[in-house]
């Protein structure tokens, strides 16, 4: 039976089709030539406390719209407003996402200097210059979609683009496999990709086995600053939060908690 992650997988094929014909290669490479250096994910998710990301999304698969008054990039302005160390954008339309969407948080993002990570499901070398076109300073890689070969392919066209990518997993084979590809930003996912289940406990149990050079980012299932807390204890250096944030009437607030 097709998981959720599967029938996203599948459709992203005839999306990818129809952008590499809008938008061909050389078209993206030239847009990339003008734009300033990306701002280091890595960098802005160092320090003494735990960090937060927070997401600009509109809805998901799981929960439907989280956000009837949705504008990302004022959602974006307000987040590194109040204190989040960077802002991860979905562009993928399962979660009614764009690529629009990612050029207008890193626009409303620039007064501030805080990163912006491009969230899909990112599986062709193309969408790592789309996303640098479009103004990503860091991608999104999720093992559980990718061979060991094309992992370790695609986080060499990202460091080409000097883009940074936070390489995502959920098990011990797939933070072994990232480790194995030269991941340095290591999210871990507390939500079963083919469940759509949280557990921060997978954090528990994976964040201690990743080497200390390497940043380590706890995603999904993160409901409040107790949560953060507990997990910069098991070794998480940030958190990425969506649902529990972009909900909220005051989002501001939610992330200065």
């Amino acid at each position: 039976m097709a998981t959720i992650l599967d029938e996203i997988v599948e459709a992203k094929k005839s999306v990818l089709a129809h952008a590499k014909t809008d938008a061909p290669l050389d078209e993206l490479m030239r847009r990339i030539a003008g734009l300033p250096m990306p701002i280091s994910l890595s960098k802005a998710l160092q320090g003494d406390d735990i960090r937060l990301i927070a997401e600009v999304k509109k809805a998901s698969p799981s929960a439907g719209l989280l956000r009837m008054d949705f504008n990302p990039a004022e959602l974006a302005a307000t987040y590194a407003s109040s204190g989040a160390a960077a802002v991860s954008c979905l562009t993928d339309d399962h979660f009614q996402g764009t690529l629009e969407h990612l050029t207008a948080v890193k626009a409303a993002l620039r007064p501030y200097g805080v990163p912006v990570l491009r969230k899909d499901f990112l599986t062709d070398p193309y969408q790592l210059f789309e996303a640098r076109a479009y103004g990503a300073d860091a991608a999104l890689l999720i093992v559980a979609v990718l061979t060991p070969d094309l992992l370790k392919a695609l986080l060499g066209v990202a460091t080409g683009l000097q883009l940074e990518c936070l390489v995502e997993i959920h098990d011990e084979a797939e933070l072994a496999m990232a480790l194995d590809a030269g991941a340095k930003i290591i999210g871990i996912n507390n939500r079963d990709l083919h469940t759509f289940t949280t557990d921060l406990a997978v954090t528990e149990f994976l964040a201690p086995k990743a080497p200390d050079d390497v940043t380590v980012v706890s995603e999904s299932g993160i409901k409040n600053r107790d949560d953060m807390v507990r997990l910069y204890e098991l070794g998480a250096d940030a958190g990425l939060v969506g649902e529990a944030i972009v909900t909220q009437a005051d989002p501001g607030a939610k992330v200065r908690e």
